[in-house]
């Protein structure tokens, strides 16, 4: 598995605590004013920009076979996850670690959502969810709903996904192997996640629909509802995500 570098000392603090896959990512990615992120980023970190821009992501995807502390967990294997996140940093040792930031997640399981408050303080919520996933025709489709909302966010794609080219925008979305949350008191928690290179289709076609505003506010309203900066579906991976550790600041 590809994952950023670390020392034998992160190895002995992050241990594993969730396996799984994660499949047919839908990533359909927007430009935005750091300023909107400003309350967002947490403690100890800084935005990570691409050629000078922030980027903010609505993602989908399905999280399959998955197992804490190597335990299937019946009835909870297998779901899908929307998630709105952006892309931080922080410098360590001379290491740069380039991590995500969750603004909001959705996921179809009351459980699930509620392990990744108390553990993570993620902000995890539970929604009705479907899927439609057609890899043959490059068909993906992801279906919610919210507060009497229904969202779709969907993808189409031709031929063959593509190994990532380094230094691409669709690298910079894709390889961000650490993840930070904003702890209740200010503080900082911070995660690892491994997982190797994943191949992606530009999207031919593509859709997000439903109401921005009741779902991520006003501050994300206008953004979301503008056109996207890119669409890439990625095929995903096997993928390990470790206990969470708390930053000492």
């Amino acid at each position: 598995m590809r994952a950023a570098s670390s020392s034998v000392h992160t190895w002995r603090v992050y241990r594993t605590f969730i396996t799984a896959e994660w499949r047919w990512l839908i990533l359909r990615n927007y430009r935005v004013d750091p300023d909107a992120l400003a309350a967002y980023v947490p403690r100890g970190t800084e935005l990570d920009l691409w050629q000078g821009e922030t980027y903010v992501s609505l993602v989908g995807f399905m999280f399959l076979n998955t197992r804490v502390l190597g335990v299937p967990i019946p009835f909870h294997r297998n779901f899908e996850e929307i998630n709105l996140r952006f892309y931080v940093k922080r410098v360590v040792d001379g290491e740069t670690r380039r991590g995500v930031v969750f603004i909001k997640e959705l996921v179809p399981k009351h459980v699930i959502a509620w392990v990744a408050r108390r553990l993570y303080n993620e902000n995890y919520s539970a929604a009705p969810m479907s899927h439609r996933i057609d890899n043959a025709s490059g068909e993906f489709a992801y279906a919610w709903q919210s507060d009497g909302e229904r969202f779709e966010l969907s993808a189409s794609t031709r031929g063959g996904p593509q190994s990532l080219s380094p230094g691409s925008h669709e690298e910079f979305i894709a390889e961000h192997f650490w993840g930070y949350v904003r702890q209740r008191d200010g503080g900082t928690v911070e995660y690892h996640v491994e997982h190797p290179s994943w191949r992606v289709w530009s999207a031919e076609r593509h859709l997000f629909s439903g109401n921005t505003a009741a779902l991520y506010g006003e501050r994300f309203a206008n953004v979301l509802s503008a056109k996207p900066d890119s669409v890439f579906v990625a095929d995903g991976s096997e993928v390990s995500v470790s206990h969470g550790v708390r930053l000492r600041l």
